[in-house]
């Protein structure tokens, strides 16, 4: 049996583990865990539902392995958007602005991600801290620049993690359609550049 953790050998398998993961995917944003079941993820995956056991041992592998996938894909995402940005405040843009549009890909993931906390708070947690991880790191860089305070490098992360997340809720997962108006990027570029107060 494959562990959830590795890759199959194969392309097939790894695609057969792909699509079971973009079925669960679905399932679990739709439905809350405890109604979610194995026959409804292996109907959308097109697979028989004993292929289901060659991938994961259980319904809760999966969902921890998609909470794993989904950060994974998403910080690889965000990665990819800010490689090259000359400066911290551009960063934060073109990061923002990735994260919303993986937010639109992928609506079900507050949903997820949130379903976590109640499942295994170890993953929730994780889904977080890894994120927070890369943020110090990058803030750190940004200090060395003389771009960014000299302060708590973890309180910054969580905060503009928060402001990320919070505008996500609001304008895409709340809305159904149309993207992020351009005056709630520019209010967030203030806030970062100016801080509350006005622009002197």
């Amino acid at each position: 049996m494959i562990m959830s953790g590795s890759l199959p050998a194969t392309a097939r398998g790894r695609a057969t583990r792909k699509a079971l993961l973009v079925a669960a995917e679905s399932v679990f944003g739709e439905t809350r865990y405890g109604a979610a079941a194995i026959t409804e993820i292996t109907r959308r995956a097109g697979v028989a539902q004993g292929t289901f056991y060659v991938y994961f041992p259980n319904k809760k592998a999966i969902f921890l392995e998609l909470v794993s996938h989904l950060g994974s894909e998403l910080r690889a995402t965000l990665t990819s958007a800010v490689t090259g940005a000359p400066d911290r405040l551009t960063r934060e843009e073109l990061g923002l602005r990735a994260f919303l549009a993986f937010v639109g890909d992928h609506r079900n993931l507050y949903r997820i991600v949130r379903q976590a906390e109640f499942i295994d708070e170890g993953a929730y947690r994780a889904y977080y801290e890894r994120f927070a991880e890369g943020y110090r790191a990058g803030l750190a860089e940004a200090v060395q620049a003389g771009e960014v305070a000299d302060v708590s490098l973890e309180a910054l992360s969580y905060a503009l993690m928060g402001i990320s997340d919070f505008i996500g809720m609001r304008w895409v997962l709340w809305e159904e359609q149309g993207g992020v108006p351009e005056d709630v990027i520019a209010a967030v570029l203030h806030l970062l550049r100016h801080g509350l107060g006005p622009v002197p």
